[in-house]
């Protein structure tokens, strides 16, 4: 039994993330795919940056003016700030018997938009005694996001289960430069301010490591069987 659910109800798992750029939905849709596999129902529930301040920057991709943009955020960031959200109904139509939080990285900690859910009310009543794993996209610092969705999510009355992160390719220098060239065109490019950089993003070999750590997660919470459960898996520290 998984979250008071019992007998034949199929188990619910809640795909809930903020994203600007859709890399953390992308992971989060893989993991989804493999939990509909297992015979789960999933919803997605996106959260949306609404704050007067920033909502405007961050309303449109690519950015319009992508360092001014970038650097709007960085006091508030430091500050790990709260700010205006908007909830989706998702949130308070049932209960879950997984939540999977997909956390962007925001200079080096968890996005304004996802702290400040994880600092709500709504929060509290969508983790209270209810299991959850943290996926977090980034481009080199992922540890303090992880530890910051974790701590919030603990405090609000979740158990932690288990968490999963992608850095993105290039090192530190150049995976700043195709990530600041991606944010600022929408497209990949091969060169930067006149320097070769590397492909941004999560990869597919990323996204098949999400589908075999969800599959140890199925298999763990809700002993499903299906032809995924052929493949290798990967269970979660």
């Amino acid at each position: 039994m998984i979250g008071g659910r019992r007998g034949t109800q199929r188990p619910r798992v809640l795909l809930l993330y903020y994203t600007y750029t859709g890399q953390s939905l992308k992971v989060l849709e893989t993991a989804g795919e493999v939990f509909r596999e297992r015979g789960c129902e999933v919803e997605k529930a996106k959260i949306e940056f609404t704050d007067h301040r920033f909502a405007d920057r961050f309303s449109r991709f690519p950015m319009r003016s992508v360092w001014p943009d970038m650097l709007s955020v960085l006091p508030a960031q430091f500050r790990r700030a709260t700010g205006e959200i908007r909830i989706p109904d998702v949130l308070r139509n049932g209960e879950y018997d997984l939540v999977c939080v997909g956390s962007p990285t925001w200079w080096r900690t968890t996005s304004m938009p996802m702290r400040s859910f994880l600092k709500s009310a709504e929060a509290q009543k969508l983790l209270t005694g209810r299991p959850f794993v943290v996926f977090v996209v980034c481009r080199r610092y992922w540890r303090d996001n992880l530890r910051a969705v974790r701590r919030l999510g603990e405090k609000r009355g979740g158990r932690y289960v288990g968490g999963l992160h992608f850095e993105y390719p290039g090192g530190q220098v150049k995976s700043l430069l195709s990530l600041t060239s991606y944010l600022g065109s929408g497209e990949y490019r091969d060169r930067y301010l006149g320097l070769r950089i590397p492909m941004t993003n999560v990869q597919p070999d990323q996204l098949e490591e999400t589908r075999r750590f969800a599959g140890a997660l199925a298999d763990r919470f809700f002993g499903t069987e299906s032809a995924a459960r052929r493949q290798k898996t990967v269970h979660p520290q």
